[in-house]
This record gives C-alpha cells, sequence and structure tokens, in this order.
C-alpha cells in the first residue's frame, strides 16, 4: 500500500518497481520505448513517479499477457478512454491472432496425436513413424 507521503512527493523508480511487480530494466525499456515517461530528474537526484506509472507499468504487463506486442499496446495507450471504438478494432484484430494461434496449435496437436498413436502401434522396433514423418522433406 501507498503512503500518504509517496503520493503527494512522488515515489522513486524502487518504489514503483516494487508495487509494480517489475524489475528496474523493465521500467528503463518501457521509457526507452516511449511506453511510459521518465521524470525529470531535479537537484536531489532523485525521479519522482506518480501512482499513474504503476498504474501504466501494470497495464502494459496485462497487455503482453493477452498478447499484444508493445508496439499495439503503445497503440493502445495512445488511443485512451476515449476512443473506445478504436481500441475495440485494434483488440479485434488481436482476438483474430489468437484465434488463427489456437487453430494453429490445435492441428499441431492433432498431428502429435496421430503421430503417437502410429508409435502406439508400430510392430517393428527399429522404424518409428514419428521419426520417419519428421525426417521427410515437405
Amino acid at each position: 500500500m501507498t503512503s500518504r507521503a509517496e503520493n503527494s512527493v512522488g515515489m522513486t523508480i524502487g518504489t514503483v518497481v516494487r508495487q509494480a511487480g517489475v524489475n528496474l530494466q523493465t521500467v528503463r525499456y518501457y521509457q526507452r520505448r516511449g511506453l511510459i515517461e521518465q521524470p525529470p530528474k531535479p537537484p536531489s537526484g532523485y525521479r519522482h513517479y506518480d501512482s499513474g506509472a504503476v498504474d501504466r507499468i501494470r497495464f502494459i504487463k496485462r497487455a503482453q499477457e493477452l498478447g499484444f506486442s508493445l508496439a499495439e499496446i503503445g497503440e493502445l495507450l495512445e488511443l485512451g478512454d476515449g476512443r473506445c471504438g478504436d481500441v475495440r478494432r485494434v483488440a479485434e484484430s488481436q482476438r483474430a491472432l489468437v484465434a488463427k494461434r489456437v487453430a494453429d496449435l490445435t492441428a499441431m496437436q492433432d498431428t502429435l496425436d496421430e503421430l503417437i498413436e502410429r508409435c502406439r502401434h508400430e510392430r517393428d522396433p527399429g522404424h518409428c513413424p514419428l521419426i520417419e514423418t519428421l525426417s521427410r522433406n515437405g
């Protein structure tokens, strides 16, 4: 939980890292990619982030878990709350990609199931249908 002092003054990058559940390199990388802003460095030497930085990092991580690339996440962040139709279109596109991956993975699983079943029924110990199939060109 964030203390009142952290909210009024801001959080150091170490606090942001802990609260967002990421490492320092992740925050720096997101800054280089333009996904989160790097606060100006005051004379005291410690940059101070507001609580929005933690929320934004959590958003980025969750979007990555859903399969969005960092470029797509940047686009979502630019669109913001006021452009739900545009955000929906990006999400629909992502969903179509996920559906394609699921179909591809299902086809791979079916092929492996078939090859495993052929191996179970192979009577020649010197012959393996799975190895034979994977060794073929095309």
